[in-house]
């Protein structure tokens, strides 16, 4: 098929931290295409957050869930990012493709907003999250204005501003 394909394996809790390794040595061509999850261990991760989380992972010599790789794996196949919307009663996260420009992004939530696009005030999720929101990145100076040519990256938390 030329569609692309994404393969998960359950695989033994014990042969997680290699599984890569084997299959790239064995099936060079699967390499990348196949995501290794141990249903037992995606069991015992729910509802596991922070240290917690962090420490059983790394007892069976991984850094991220079964279920998180299959999502991370399922974005790149399908070229998505996502970016947010935030205010004070919620945050929104939209999913648009790779390469999509402002004005477009804007259109996913509504298409006026596209139509109308004047700019859009941007903020990198990282520097949002180190700064405790908006307000903080304001404070510091790391909320772009950002026009009709901006490619929207993976993450950005942005605020639209229309006519």
């Amino acid at each position: 098929t030329i569609k692309p394909q994404l393969y998960i394996a359950n695989v033994k809790e014990n042969d997680l931290p290699e599984f890569g390794t084997i299959i790239k040595n064995k099936y060079p061509e699967l390499a990348g295409k196949i995501v290794p999850v141990c249903a037992k261990i995606e069991e015992e991760v729910i509802g596991l957050e922070g240290q917690e989380l962090t420490e059983l992972l790394a007892s069976v010599g991984i850094n991220e869930s079964g279920l998180n790789q299959l999502i991370r794996k399922a974005y790149e196949l399908l070229g998505l990012i996502t970016y947010f919307t935030a205010g004070p009663k919620e945050v929104h996260a939209w999913q648009i493709l790779s390469g999509t420009k402002a004005p477009q992004a804007a259109g996913v939530i509504h298409t006026d907003f596209e139509k109308g696009f004047i700019r859009a005030e941007v903020i990198g999720y990282k520097d949002y999250a180190a700064c405790n929101g908006e307000n903080g990145a304001k404070e510091k100076g790391l909320l772009r204005l950002e026009g009709k040519e901006y490619i929207v990256q993976d993450g950005d938390v942005m605020h639209f501003r229309f006519s």
